[in-house]
């Protein structure tokens, strides 16, 4: 069945056929979700379990190495790592990508289930599944003046409760704000006068703060129940309460402590813009749309300012939308760029607005082919997807470019435009075919790949497949149909048309010439040529820097700031208020900066999975548009590692541009050091940490294991207690009460609970001799001072205690400086750790980014040899040759060459998406090749001989490659050059293919053409040789 004759036979019918997948393809673009990333399933999961009253080293014997042993068995597991601290253990499950992690996870569930070696009192183990779902979709900051210390309550009642019902919305936290609390603080010397304690405090607040059902009761006819009612309806009411006896008189709580409705003592603040406030931050549901999640709660948030008190303010610290908003509409703008030059190299070329209508209809066609793809299998506009998009235009034109200008030829001869049509298309349809499917053999293997790159670009595997698929079927029939029914024979050309084409006949005179140079002197061009790779590859290619992915400005930035163990909060404050001022003052382009500071409370689910405590200083930073702005992130997160370097007081500090490490954010270089001492592992950590600090390009080193925390340690001596009729449990819930507070009893207002807390007063527990005087009673109300009973000493509690793969492990991250690329500083922390003389039982690796990247390297470079056979496998089919594909296949060393030369010339470092874009030109580049042998072969089937056929094939094809290369070349330049939000992730990718492209064509038009002339020659020379032969035996018979 010719495809080509019935398509041009019944235009009807073609022409409805892509009409219906345009309007399939607007009618899933209307219903299309925007995300910034496709959905990454996680591959990482957390098993908990605590052990109270262990210190690190207990844990990590007796429960961290149990459940790393009968861990280490599940399918699947990249590396097991563990923190072991006080009281609780942490072991992180890191796997391969590209697997269910619900499946992993009942698999690890059923190896934890194997675990019967844990000490008694350990908790059972718990697993945590991690994935995208807990980044924050929102960061709202609060202030408030005169609402301050009621501010928990009306935020949780009238804007988290309603927010949490948002659809999609998982988790609403509030962050930094104190909570009421009712604080009773009694006098230690007041309480043994009386005899009383904190415990009998409690006990009687307790026992008098009742609401209590007694029952029901019939009276005649009717029930009624009955409820002790005796709940404090205001704080004060407790100062009367008898808590008490002494010689008959009662004694009241007044006459001991002391009432205050207050705030926790130990908290969070969180200072927004320099005021007091706090933090509403929004988590979404697993698979819900951050975009449609982030603009409906920024509604609703909207509706709710009317009903909060007039003091308290609401607006955006970290808004993900934002930046997925922003770089998907700078990829809507490069696309639309795309589209519009492609359609003026078009019209330039073939100076025929019909023609051009023609050929650019494909674009929209096949695009919306993919977008009805992306709707069916639950994708999002992402920017890889649009990625895919913006790549596609340039190529998708080109088969139909191929076709559409051999059926103007034609017509230009004297035939008419139907015959024309069904004519031409079938002299160059198989070639076409054949060039899309090179190209399909490179982004199909895309589905494949494993790891983080195989998450990213499977999708633009199947979409790139799927445009290419409907253009190169739209090339060989929908435009013969409009050929066939809009081209004209001698129609009116463009009024600049005759220029172009008298300069065009002139260069592919001029070509023609060098041509017939050339594959007359082939030994002198092919020794060029491979002198011209040699160089390249020996000179340029060693010198290109490296880097995993680009690092996007997303406008956010982030920093946490360390100060020494036990610092008073009240420091901390001071420090984190003076550095938020400076930062604002010296940093114009920082809209919003939010600081927390404090020890979290451990409900707030947010809070308590970050980093917090008295001494650490946590910043978010949103700042205006890249667009907006001449600085850089990077250059202002060295302005800001610049300040805080000004501060001795800071022990460790992270400066997070782009708010993330790792992966798509901050570049960074991470040294593993494993070996069993504390002592000297801290020494070598140190030591490394000081060389990296020195290396160029560094600007930022950290440690990952904490100093020793300072703390009092009661050694009780079980002797003395035995005789006082005092155990150890007893002694510590004394203290604890004491020092801590004991809650038995809440205070409720309005359907609130607020903790009643009973402790000694302030002044009473502030120092060593406090802690001494604490009295502790036995079960015959002695009272014994803390002194009597052991000894309270200074001691440092060991720090967490880090493994991976089942050895200690310390790491020594370094922050690739502005202007710098990962490899300059892997490069020169391999020259330096070579010269570091480790003792027997220690070792290094890189890890981190560095090894993601060399793992993501090593895939993209088995997947480069198997589209390269792919490839070579398809043209020698559509050949029956092994040496004209061959020939061809010489294109793709100088698509290498022109990346090379490209990157080397703008400084960009070779990264996933520059190798992603040497993977594409693969295929791209060979379909060139593709155009003129075939054509070569068609010249050479009339009768010309191998020179004449490569001249006049190369003289022929020139205007149509130069066409499809320039589309293409010119489809990646908005690309290579974008500005805009989020272009860094693209850039190399179109710098890759417009270089290695443009370099390749220039190589190909002479160099194929050259190669084909000496193969062919020596093939004739052969078969002229054994006619010979054959001939001469003949005659010798």
């Amino acid at each position: 069945m010719n495809i080509y004759k019935t398509s041009v036979k019944n235009p009807i019918t073609t022409i409805i056929l892509f009409i219906t997948i345009g309007i399939m393809g607007m009618f899933s673009l209307s219903r299309l979700g925007i995300d910034l990333l496709p959905d990454i399933e996680s591959n990482a999961m957390m098993v908990m379990t605590s052990y109270p009253g262990a210190s690190a080293e207990d844990i990590e014997n007796n429960v961290t190495r149990p459940v790393e042993n009968v861990l280490n068995g599940v399918d699947h597991l990249k590396h097991i790592t563990s923190n072991s601290k006080e009281n609780i253990s942490v072991v992180m499950l890191e796997f391969e990508y590209g697997y269910d992690i619900d499946v992993l996870a009942n698999d690890v569930r059923d190896k934890l289930d194997l675990l019967t070696t844990l000490p008694d009192g350990v908790s059972q183990p718990t697993i945590f599944k991690f994935s995208s779902d807990m980044i924050p979709v929102l960061m709202v900051g609060v202030t408030a003046e005169e609402s301050m210390s009621g501010l928990y309550k009306i935020l949780d009642d009238q804007v988290a409760t309603p927010l949490a019902r948002v659809s999609g919305v998982g988790t609403v936290s509030i962050a930094g704000i104190p909570e009421r609390e009712i604080q009773v603080y009694c006098n230690p010397n007041k309480l043994e006068a009386y005899g009383l304690s904190i415990e009998a405090i409690s006990n009687a607040i307790a026992a008098v703060n009742r609401n209590t059902p007694a029952g029901s009761f019939d009276v005649g006819s009717n029930a009624y129940s009955l409820r002790v009612d005796h709940e404090f309806e205001d704080p004060s009411e407790m100062y009367d309460l008898v808590i008490g006896y002494r010689n008959g008189a009662p004694i009241l709580l007044k006459d001991v402590a002391t009432i205050q409705d207050t705030v926790q003592e130990r908290i969070q603040e969180t200072y927004n813009n320099g005021e007091q406030g706090g933090m509403i931050i929004v988590q979404k549901k697993s698979g819900a749309n951050a975009v449609a999640i982030s603009s409906a709660v920024k509604e609703y948030l909207e509706e709710l300012k009317g009903t909060l008190p007039a003091d308290v303010q609401l607006f955006t610290i970290v808004d993900t939308s934002d930046n997925i908003i922003s770089t998907v509409n700078s990829l809507r703008d490069t696309i639309a760029t795309t589209f519009i030059l492609v359609m003026l190299v078009v019209f330039f070329f073939l100076g025929r607005w019909r023609a051009t209508i023609i050929v650019v209809l494909t674009i929209p066609i096949s695009l919306l082919a993919a977008i009805i793809y992306i709707l069916a299998t639950g994708e999002t506009l992402n920017i890889i997807t649009m990625s895919s998009l913006s790549i596609a235009i340039g190529m998708v034109v080109d088969n139909a470019i191929v076709v559409l200008e051999n059926i103007t030829t034609h017509i230009d001869r004297g035939a008419k435009p139907k015959q024309a049509a069904i004519f031409a298309t079938k002299e160059v349809g198989i070639s076409v075919m054949g060039g899309t499917l090179t190209t399909i053999a490179v982004f199909l293997p895309l589905t494949m790949v494993q790891g983080m790159a195989g998450v990213l670009f499977n999708s633009m595997g199947w979409m790139v497949t799927i445009v290419l698929t409907v253009s190169t079927t739209a090339a060989i029939t929908f435009t013969p149909v409009l050929c066939s029914m809009m081209m004209k024979k001698n129609p009116k050309k463009a009024w600049f048309q005759g220029k172009i084409d008298a300069v065009m006949e002139r260069f592919n005179n001029f070509y023609g010439g060098i041509l017939q140079w050339c594959v007359t002197h082939r030994k002198s061009v092919i020794t060029v040529s491979v002198a011209l790779f040699v160089a390249v590859m020996a000179l340029l290619a060693p010198n290109l820097k490296s880097e995993f992915f680009p690092v996007q400005d997303n406008a956010t930035m982030s920093a946490t700031i360390e100060l020494p163990q036990g610092t008073n909060q009240d420091i901390t404050r001071e420090l984190a208020l003076e550095l938020e001022k400076r930062f604002r003052e010296t940093f114009p382009e920082i809209n919003t900066l939010s600081v927390r500071e404090g020890q979290a409370d451990t409900d707030n689910l947010f809070a308590s999975m970050s980093d917090n405590g008295t001494h650490l200083i946590t910043m978010n930073m949103r700042l205006c548009k890249k667009t907006e702005r001449t600085t850089t992130l990077s250059q202002i997160g060295d302005g800001m590692r610049k300040i805080l370097d000004e501060y001795p007081i800071i022990r460790t500090y992270m400066v997070n541009e782009s708010g993330q490490r790792g992966g798509m954010g901050q570049q960074t270089v991470d040294i593993e050091l494993y070996g069993y001492d504390f002592d000297t592992s801290d020494r070598l950590a140190k030591e490394i940490a000081e060389m990296m600090r020195n290396m160029e390009g560094c600007t930022e080193v950290n440690i990952s294991r904490d100093e020793y925390v300072p703390e009092y340690q009661v050694d009780f001596d079980i002797e003395k207690l035995a005789r006082a009729g005092i155990d150890v449990t007893t002694a510590s819930t004394y203290l604890r009460n004491r020092i801590n507070g004991s809650v038995t009893s809440y205070y409720r207002e309005d359907g609130d609970e607020y903790d009643i807390r009973v402790r000694y007063d302030k002044p009473f527990r502030e120092s060593l001799q406090d802690i001494e005087n604490i009295t502790i009673y036995n079960s015959m109300g002695q009272g014994i001072k803390v002194r009597d009973l052991g000894t309270v000493v200074e001691a440092y509690a060991p720090p967490t205690i880090e493994r991976k793969d089942r050895e200690r492990m310390v790491t020594i991250t370094g922050i690739v400086g502005n202007g710098y690329a990962m490899s300059d500083l892997v490069d020169q922390a391999k020259a330096n750790m070579a010269q570091i003389d480790l003792p027997l039982g220690y070792q290094w690796e890189l890890g981190g980014t560095y090894e993601d990247q060399q793992e993501t390297f090593g895939d993209l470079a088995m997947l480069m040899v198997l589209m390269v056979i792919l490839v070579y496998v398809i043209m020698a089919s559509q050949f029956e040759s092994l040496g004209d594909p061959f020939v061809i296949m010489f294109s793709l060393p100088f698509a290498v060459v022109g990346v090379i030369i490209g990157l080397a010339i703008t400084g960009t470092p070779l990264n996933v998406m520059s190798l992603l874009g040497i993977l594409m030109l693969i295929g791209i580049v060979v379909n060139n090749g593709i155009v003129l042998v075939d054509y070569t072969i068609l010249c050479r089937e009339r009768g010309m001989s191998i020179i004449d056929a490569c001249v006049t094939a190369g003289r022929s094809r020139l205007r149509p490659i130069l066409m499809t290369t320039m589309t293409t070349v010119l489809g990646m330049i908005p690309m290579a050059i974008g500005n805009g939000v989020g272009a860094e992730m693209w850039n190399s990718l179109g710098m890759s293919v417009a270089w290695g492209l443009s370099f390749s064509t220039l190589i190909t038009l002479i160099l194929i053409p050259t190669l084909y002339a000496s193969v062919a020659t020596h093939g004739q020379n052969r078969r002229d040789r054994r006619a010979r032969k054959a001939l001469e035996a003949q005659q010798g018979k």
